[in-house]
């Protein structure tokens, strides 16, 4: 299984929400670039970054940041937040991005968010997030009727590069991922499922891979040292 670590960005600084709620905010470090750095350092391949006041406004709030990620590292980067448009989404990929997240445009604009996809094939991860089985868009802050596995098996013909599913609850609790039900999401469709939120311990990469998952981005238990990246790649090398 592939591990992702997370930085999410908000007010220049490397944060964690708490269930994707702006007013429970942790606050680990005020250098992303050089977060990002060390992530490389220790193994990474692979970044997943979150503008999450660009996901709250709409447009891109980090841009600068970002970029200096992009500049100063070799990560393969895939960047979300505020991209609801082809242009954001050029840009990215066109600044050095590896893949774009797209999350509120496929309930909002799905034909804008097939168009990315043809446009950029293999480039898009759909960002799928959900409070009991229905899709959560705009920063989280609104509520869909969305059913995840509907939608995640009608787009999972437009040649994307991952499906990350987030169980809204589960998120930056490190209580545990949600196994099950990204398990049975992978089920359905051909693409990558990447699991994500509630990730706390070595033992829930472990259940996470025995369950068949293919890939999983985790944030905070990597900030508050519940383990190192290093620490969790031999885990999952030996599982």
């Amino acid at each position: 299984m592939e591990l992702i670590p997370a930085i999410d960005l908000l007010d220049g600084k490397v944060v964690r929400l708490h269930q994707g709620k702006y007013d429970e905010v942790t606050v680990y470090d005020d250098d992303p670039v050089s977060m990002a750095k060390r992530f490389e350092d220790q193994g990474a391949r692979r970044l997943h970054v979150v503008d999450l006041e660009g996901a709250r406004r709409g447009v891109p709030a980090h841009v600068d940041v970002i970029q200096g990620i992009l500049r100063e590292t070799d990560l393969e980067v895939q960047v979300g937040g505020g991209v609801r448009n082809e242009n954001v989404a050029s840009r990215w990929m066109d600044a050095g991005a590896a893949r774009v997240v797209l999350g509120t445009v496929v309930i909002k604009a799905p034909d804008i968010a097939r168009a990315i996809c043809e446009r950029y094939p293999g480039g898009v991860v759909m960002a799928l997030d959900a409070r009991n089985g229905k899709i959560a868009v705009e920063g989280w802050q609104e509520q869909s009727e969305q059913d995840v596995t509907e939608l995640a098996e009608e787009v999972d013909g437009w040649n994307l590069g991952a499906i990350l599913f987030t169980n809204i609850h589960r998120d930056g609790t490190r209580e545990g991922p949600d196994v099950e039900a990204t398990a049975a999401l992978q089920s359905h469709v051909r693409t990558t499922v990447i699991a994500s939120g509630g990730i706390g311990s070595l033992d829930h990469l472990r259940a996470l891979s025995a369950a068949g998952v293919r890939a999983a981005v985790c944030g905070r238990a990597l900030y508050s040292g519940a383990f190192g990246l290093a620490e969790a790649f031999a885990a999952l090398e030996e599982a």
